[in-house]
């Protein structure tokens, strides 16, 4: 059975550690194992853990989304060689990054090999947002962006500190419009909103219903990150949309972070689920469409400085 994996991101002094420390001390039932990203050769945060995880190991050369990225890919398979040999036993994972990482390369990781993809299951992504700074580093620097385009949960944090958090809210669903918000105090949550997300598990959870359109006010317009939603009524040839994806994604592979959709295909009467993560992207057949079901494509996209235009019209054409 793969080991459940989960990605814990958000920029420098958004309150990971604080959260980890959280999740290690509860009664969830799951033994745990962390991998630790720091920089530079003192290991603060893996101190701060104490001895609560099943083991802790810890990766200071550098961030793991750049310099260190074979060194993540070798810890992940350190990992896997003690549970063979029976010097180890957890049976779940988190990754803390550092506030600079930018989460696409490590969640490419996992799918860089056969073994580290059938036996780890990547479970999500939670992106933690500082209330009190957060405007202004989505304002200077692009990796707090792309920290909050990977989300599959926000973590709207120092809520204490700054309880007026509606401009931020807002900001942050025009970065990733499908990643459901939570403020959280301290590091307490409830914890069954962070395990068992499936947000890298092709499923039907994409639905019309989950969707919300917010108007553009004019600081969501100067973000380089964006979102948006196509929907097309027509059933889509399937070949037409592999060639087209494609194309894409060699031009564009860099700046569409992530993206995930529901297909109507021509001539099938099942349900296509897609998702994928910058050129990295598979699709799996769903159940039968159902009677009572508005029978459309639908697909998110999040990414930096999109060709939103290019990418509406090439779908238009297919």
């Amino acid at each position: 059975m793969a080991i459940p994996a989960t990605i814990l991101t958000g920029f420098l002094g958004s309150g990971k550690t604080t959260l980890l420390q959280h999740i290690l001390k509860e009664q969830h039932g799951y033994k745990i194992a962390v991998i630790e990203n720091e920089f530079g050769e003192v290991a603060v945060d893996t101190s701060l853990l104490g001895d609560r995880a099943t083991n802790i190991t810890t990766l200071s050369n550098g961030c793991i989304c750049c310099s260190s990225q074979n060194e993540l890919s070798d810890a992940l398979y350190d990992l896997l060689d003690s549970i063979d040999d029976g010097s180890l036993s957890f049976d779940y994972l988190i990754i803390e990054c550092t506030g600079m990482a930018d989460p696409g390369p490590i969640l490419q990781t996992f799918f860089s090999s056969e073994v580290l993809s059938e036996r780890y299951l990547l479970d999500g992504v939670i992106t933690l947002v500082d209330a009190v700074h957060a405007m202004q580093q989505l304002d200077q620097f692009s990796i707090a962006q792309a920290q909050v385009g990977y989300a599959d949960r926000i973590l709207i944090t120092k809520t204490d500190v700054n309880p007026d958090t509606k401009a931020l809210e807002q900001r942050l669903k025009q970065i990733n419009i499908r990643a459901p918000q939570y403020k959280v105090i301290q590091g307490q949550i409830d914890l069954s909103l962070l395990f068992n997300i499936e947000g890298f598990i092709l499923n039907d959870q994409l639905s019309s219903n989950t969707l919300i359109f917010n108007p553009v006010t004019p600081v969501q317009q100067a973000m380089a990150i964006q979102s948006f939603v196509i929907r097309l009524t027509k059933p889509l040839e399937l070949s037409k949309i592999s060639e087209f994806m494609d194309e894409l994604l060699v031009t564009y592979g860099d700046q569409i972070l992530r993206y995930k959709g529901l297909l109507a295909i021509q001539d099938d009467d099942r349900r296509l689920l897609f998702q994928g993560v910058q050129r990295l992207y598979s699709a799996d057949w769903d159940k039968e469409w159902q009677a009572d079901e508005k029978r459309e494509s639908i697909l998110v996209f999040i990414g930096l400085n999109l060709p939103e235009q290019e990418i509406r019209q090439g779908f238009d054409n297919l």
